[in-house]
């Protein structure tokens, strides 16, 4: 494989923080099961994929660059591979959404290997992708140890910590796409539909595909809530029911996986990426999430504002303010800054409203009648550029030390925040370095990522901030049009 190489360190050793949400917490929730089990649960799986007329299965994870990475095994193979892994080079942690690659003071370099193992629990037949499965990977070292760099088990580390407090939560992902034709230059995007934002002309454009997209996902067991068109030239949107966090982003990199998928059925390509054309409206992945007890959503029922409880308003004041530096983890390219623009519906000021779209924290009660299953939150500042694992668990650790420090909400801003008197409303970072030195600023996130993950995500974010230090909109926008 040849490689490029971006910047260089230093190697030493570090051990994972060990706290509440640190690493050294809830490893049962991330323990391997023993091989005997994983054997026999595969040989079901297996079975039941040879009747869906599968042949292979693609195991897949997110790095760090928010780039989801793959290796597949033949349907003869699920087994050994449940048993004992397939090999996965841990320099994959410091790989840039360019294929270049950097290093950080714990992981990097050519030496080493790891052990990528498929969630047997979500292995799906790909309805757009005829003989091909689907499944999510956790990574283990070569002893069987959970790797402190796996991106999915820091979110599963997350949810068992919010269930050691006897919570849980529900999430969603928004996932937004252009579709373009799959012919054109890849610089010059030529769209299959130019109907009015929103308008029924661009269902009527595309509606076979549409159609085939929403067959796909409901074929796969995803639960579709709407689909529709966005606001830029080829622009949609769906929306899928909730799960738990993990769940959520699992499905967030299926939906998307689908999408590519059926697209390329349909002569078209599709591009995640937070800005495809520059000065246009962007990809967002807004993250919507609802903290429950008991079955009871505590964004209901409460004193708080809106009614939330005072533990769903702990929870989201931490969430709100740990935005600057959740930002290198929900906001991972730099092209994703380029989104963030005020008056655009992005979140770019750090400030929360009932129904604000404005607002980078967006407070959703839902109808009259069924608040009480309704009521979420939505993150709006994240874009699709966001490792989706890296995403909820950096939202469930702030929000957990919002919880546990008893925050409460600053007062409500109501209106677009652009507008507001200079100064009144804290916009976010506007830049990647900006986020950085906030990031680098966060106890609470170094503790939860522990100190090999934390250390992994700021070299990329170093390495491709300086990447594009002097690119112009245009060029960062053709440099990442496609890489999501």
């Amino acid at each position: 494989m040849t490689t490029g190489t971006v910047a260089t360190g230093t190697a030493a050793s570090s051990s994972g923080a060990a706290g509440p949400n640190g690493l050294d917490a809830h490893l049962a929730a991330v323990a391997l099961p023993p091989r005997a089990e994983r054997a026999e649960r595969a040989e079901a799986v297996a079975d039941r994929l040879r009747t869906a007329a599968v042949e292979a299965v693609a195991v897949t994870w997110v790095d760090n660059a928010g780039i989801t990475r793959v290796k597949a095994v033949p349907l003869s193979g699920l087994v050994h591979t449940a048993q004992w892994g397939v090999g996965a080079t841990p320099c994959f942690d410091v790989f840039l959404a360019d294929d270049t690659i950097t290093t950080s003071p714990i992981i990097g370099g050519p030496t080493g290997d790891l052990r990528l193992y498929p969630d047997l629990d979500r292995v799906v037949p790909l309805a757009a992708q005829p003989g091909w499965a689907w499944a999510p990977g956790d990574r283990y070292t070569q002893a069987g140890a959970p790797h402190p760099g796996c991106q999915r088990l820091f979110a599963r580390r997350m949810e068992a910590a919010a269930a050691a407090r006897g919570l849980s939560l529900k999430a969603g992902i928004e996932v937004e796409w252009v579709v373009a034709l799959a012919g054109a230059p890849q610089d010059e995007p030529q769209y299959p539909t130019h109907g009015p934002a929103y308008g029924m002309h661009r269902v009527t454009d595309l509606s076979d595909y549409l159609r085939d997209v929403l067959r796909a996902l409901g074929a796969q067991g995803l639960g579709v809530l709407q689909i529709h068109p966005e606001y830029s030239p080829g622009q949609f949107e769906v929306s899928v029911a909730p799960e738990g966090p993990v769940g959520a982003a699992d499905t967030s990199v299926l939906v998307r996986h689908t999408i590519r998928a059926v697209s390329a059925r349909h002569g078209l390509r599709a591009s995640f990426a937070p800005v495809v054309e520059a000065d246009a409206v962007g990809n967002g992945g807004h993250l919507h999430l609802s903290l429950w007890r008991d079955g009871h959503n505590l964004g209901r029922g409460g004193s708080g504002p809106h009614g939330l409880t005072a533990e769903a308003e702990g929870f989201l004041a931490g969430v709100l303010g740990a935005l600057p530096e959740l930002l290198v983890l929900g906001c991972s390219s730099p092209a994703g800054y380029l989104r963030l623009v005020p008056s655009h519906w992005a979140g770019a000021y750090q400030c929360w409203g009932l129904e604000n779209r404005e607002a980078a924290l967006r407070l959703v009660t839902g109808s009259t009648g069924e608040r009480s299953a309704a009521a979420n939150a939505e993150v709006k500042c994240f874009d699709a550029s966001a490792n989706p694992y890296l995403a909820v668990g950096a939202v469930l650790a702030a929000g957990l030390a919002g919880l546990d420090q008893r925050l409460v909400l600053p007062p409500e801003f109501t209106g677009d925040p652009a507008a507001a008197e200079p100064g009144t409303v804290p916009r976010l970072p506007t830049s990647p370095a900006e986020a950085l030195a906030a990031y680098e600023r966060s106890a609470v996130l170094r503790e939860a990522l522990g100190e090999p993950l934390y250390q992994a995500v700021l070299a990329v974010r170093r390495a491709e901030a300086e990447q594009y230090a002097e690119a112009t909109p245009e060029q960062m926008v053709a440099a990442t049009r496609w890489r999501f």
